[in-house]
């Protein structure tokens, strides 16, 4: 009765009258929310508060700085000659500062404009001023117009050396990669899409449908996220966005290859393209919804991060993949059926067709497997063991702005100028908080810390003396403010000012925001990173209905995920030069290669399950690789070829974050499903299937309830 069920539901996807009815609903969805999907952008929140984790105590400054004076951030512009400064470029330096007090520009706090300022040296080399930029709702957004604007109005400095750097120019370059992260990300994986798909299908024309339904999919998605983030609250940044887009065309392409595979199977054994898409989708279908879930599942896992900017991908990230499974299970094979066999020329399947599968190089690589299976699966995981050793060599501990791109922009070189010259934290101070009764001793104690410049505390400009009990000053560290000298800073500045009695003290800033952000990544990673497991292990069991087999395809993914940090921590130090890793990159990596890497794990055992129902389990195992290999081959390969186009990006976080899922991929898909998890199954047989043995792997006394052993 269920199959019957399940199979009507099918045929409405794909009849001969329904089929219209669901390419109709698509379009009136597109109609109804393409035009919103470009608006994503504007939602986005790049603010420091979609970042930071929720309850930190940068977070809890950065609410109360609000109350004494606008959130800014100060862009600094640094004037150099080597051999001193001469009577010309003072002349030039005030005159630049007087403008820029007067400067007209939307964001843009002229009035509270600071310097110049200039090195201590008796012959200075080096002056400074320091702009402020309003960072409200829209701030992040037009930072790098402000930028822009300040940037024209110093001008060439002739043999001067000019620099605008400062948080506010570092900022500005990040703003301007995330303002074309949409563009980038969409042409580059729709090319990696395109070339695979081509060489996949060897058709021109098949490729057109799932392209379509995956672009169709994401202009869906980005207007779903589009409203909830307008209206309900969701926060999405840039990188969320960036992510969201490479999940989708990854995911949902993917699915479309494992449904094209089986539909072509099907037309091999029908005349009515109707009813073999409707047994694809009965056969297919349910191990699309299953991976589908484990993904969704997996990302709003998500939401037990205290990172504001990880918590807020797990909404988005299953908003994504949702409406690319509906996508490519509604509208994917509805557009099949409509085309007709021709759109697989030149490679039409006609009905009696042979099936390559039996006779393909996955069917003689699963024979060769089962000769020696314990061997093969022994082999396989103590390589992946070793491979993982490299993950001593990890440090994600965050990236400075020195090494967060892959090139070096205008303001990061700037920012190292200006250490030779300044204090190399100015430009982003502490930010320190207290009970106005107990400032000066607040003051004080931040003053007397090792690491700060006791001369720079005091309150900035433009701020209010005392709000509702509170006062607010800042100080500038020794050392830059992204090292781990300034961290380290923090640290003590924050034991001294929580020492002082009825002081109710806070210490924020950048650098407060980077120490922050650092041990809340460690946090998620020590709770979320468990959570998913169980979630994804559940899953499993109940879509396998067999305990074993869940615990050792969760077992192999962890193992598979293991491998690509082992050698993507080696590649970074010693083929790619990083630095290090950022704080988060762990736990996103975990958490795509686990939900991603189960999803193969998903495509081939429940092959194995649907063979082994007739078969038995080992038979099974070898007919599931023959009939599955070159799909979820090719969908490795395209998902991996998605990912990796996040290396596109001028940013190391997001080249790591490419490089290490887009090998994981290639790892789960060449080593763990077709090497590790075969062998598996046929060497531990029947009893993977506990605590439900399947019908195939009875005895004929079994299936006929007839004793098995002699009669006493």
């Amino acid at each position: 009765m269920a199959d019957g069920r399940q199979r009507g539901v099918a045929r409405l996807v794909c009849g001969r009258r329904t089929k219209w009815l669901v390419l109709l609903l698509w379009l009136v969805l597109l109609v109804l929310l393409a035009p919103l999907s470009s608006k994503l952008m504007e939602a986005q929140d790049n603010q420091a508060s979609s970042w930071l984790p929720g309850s930190a105590e940068s977070t809890r400054v950065l609410e109360i700085a609000d109350d004494f004076r606008p959130e800014t951030m100060l862009t600094v512009v640094l004037y150099v000659r080597e051999s001193g400064l001469t009577p010309a470029d003072r002349e030039r330096i005030a005159a630049d500062a007087a403008e820029l007090r007067d400067l007209d520009v939307h964001g843009i706090v002229g009035e509270r404009t600071r310097g110049p300022e200039f090195d201590r040296r008796q012959d200075p080399r080096a002056a400074r001023i320091a702009v402020p930029v309003l960072m409200d709702e829209e701030g992040f957004d037009r930072l790098a117009d402000a930028v822009g604007a300040i940037e024209r109005e110093v001008g060439d400095g002739g043999g001067l050396q000019v620099y605008v750097t400062g948080p506010g120019g570092t900022s500005a370059d990040f703003s301007e990669v995330f303002e074309g992260i949409d563009s980038t990300l969409l042409l580059a994986a729709l090319s990696v899409v395109v070339i695979a798909l081509l060489i996949t299908y060897r058709s021109p024309t098949l490729l057109l449908v799932p392209v379509a339904s995956a672009i169709s999919a994401l202009l869906v998605g980005q207007a779903i996220v589009y409203l909830l983030a307008e209206h309900a609250g969701l926060t999405v940044n840039g990188q969320t966005a960036g992510i969201f887009l490479v999940l989708v065309f990854g995911v949902g392409t993917d699915y479309a290859l494992l449904l094209v595979a089986r539909y072509r199977e099907e037309l091999r054994r029908h005349h009515d393209r109707h009813d073999a898409m409707a047994r694809a989708l009965h056969r297919a279908g349910p191990a699309v919804l299953a991976s589908g879930a484990t993904v969704c599942a997996a990302m709003l896992v998500l939401l037990a991060a205290e990172m504001n900017s990880t918590s807020g991908l797990g909404p988005v990230a299953a908003i994504g993949v949702a409406i690319a499974v509906l996508a490519m299970t509604t509208l994917f094979p509805a557009l099949l059926v409509i085309a007709g066999r021709w759109i697989f020329w030149p490679l039409i399947p006609h009905e009696g067709s042979p099936e390559p599968t039996e006779r393909g190089v996955w069917a003689r690589i699963g024979r060769a497997v089962g000769r020696r299976p314990r061997a093969v699966w022994v082999t396989a995981a103590v390589v992946l063991a070793a491979l993982s050793f490299g993950i001593l060599g990890l440090r994600a501990e965050g990236l400075s702005n020195e090494d967060a791109f892959t090139d070096t922009p205008a303001s990061v070189t700037g920012q190292q100028v200006s250490a030779r010259y300044f204090p190399a934290g100015a430009g982003d101070p502490l930010i320190v908080v207290a009970d106005a009764d107990r400032a000066e001793r607040v003051r004080a104690v931040v003053a007397g810390t090792p690491g700060v410049v006791p001369q720079s505390v005091g309150v900035p400009p433009g701020t209010p003396p005392q709000e509702d009990g509170r006062v607010l000053f800042e100080a500038t560290l020794t050392a830059p403010a992204d090292s781990e000298a300034a961290k380290d800073t923090v640290e003590r500045v924050r034991d001294a000012v929580h020492a002082v009695p009825g002081a109710d003290a806070l210490v924020g800033g950048g650098t407060a925001a980077l120490l922050d952000t650092q041990t809340a990544s460690m946090r998620d990673n020590q709770v979320v990173l468990p959570l998913v497991l169980l979630v994804v292990l559940l899953i499993l069991a109940l879509l396998l209905r067999a305990v074993v087999a869940a615990l050792v395809l969760v077992a192999t993914v962890v193992l598979s995920f293991a491998a690509a940090l082992g050698i993507s921590a080696l590649a970074f130090r010693h083929l790619f030069d990083f630095a290090g890793e950022d704080a988060s990159f762990p736990l996103f990596v975990f958490v795509f290669l686990v939900s991603l890497g189960v999803d193969y794990n998903i495509f081939l055992s429940t092959r194995v399950r649907e063979e082994a129902m007739v078969q038995g389990t080992r038979p099974g195992t070898v007919t599931a690789l023959a009939a599955t290999g070159a799909v979820i081959t090719s969908a490795g390969l395209v998902l991996a070829g998605t990912f990796a186009v996040l290396g596109t990006l001028p940013l190391v976080a997001f080249a790591e974050i490419g490089f290490a899922v887009a090998l994981g991929v290639l790892l789960d898909t060449f080593v763990v499903r077709s090497v590790l998890v075969s062998a598996l199954f046929l060497d531990v047989g029947k009893p993977m299937w506990w605590p439900r043995p399947l019908p195939g792997d009875r005895t004929p006394a079994e299936r006929t309830g007839a004793p098995s052993g002699p009669a006493g």
